[in-house]
């Protein structure tokens, strides 16, 4: 079962340590504006670009609502990679966005 937070949880966790956090939205979407420190590996991309993460470190995942960051998380938990969805989103996100 995955695990979930919500973004004011994410907040928290940004202002007290590093986390790996990852946005799987598309290019353009990540281009208008991301909570600050993510790394963006499109949903599109997934598949062959899921080599460049390790089984070792935890991942945070966002997309926008929470829909496609379920799908990864579920994608890439049965691969072995720990992982929690960021269940509200980007949408959700209350600070400013970086660009």
């Amino acid at each position: 079962m995955t695990k979930a937070i919500s973004v004011m949880e994410l907040k928290t966790l940004l202002d007290t340590e590093s986390i790996n956090l990852i946005d799987v939205r598309e290019k353009d979407e990540f281009a208008t504006g991301h909570v600050p420190g993510a790394v963006n590996l499109p949903l599109s991309e997934l598949g062959n670009r899921s080599t460049e993460l390790t089984t070792d470190k935890p991942y945070y995942i966002i997309c926008q609502a929470g829909g496609r960051s379920a799908q990864v998380c579920a994608f890439l938990d049965s691969m072995g990679y720990d992982t929690t969805n960021v269940i509200d989103g980007t949408g959700a996100w209350t600070e400013e966005l970086e660009k």
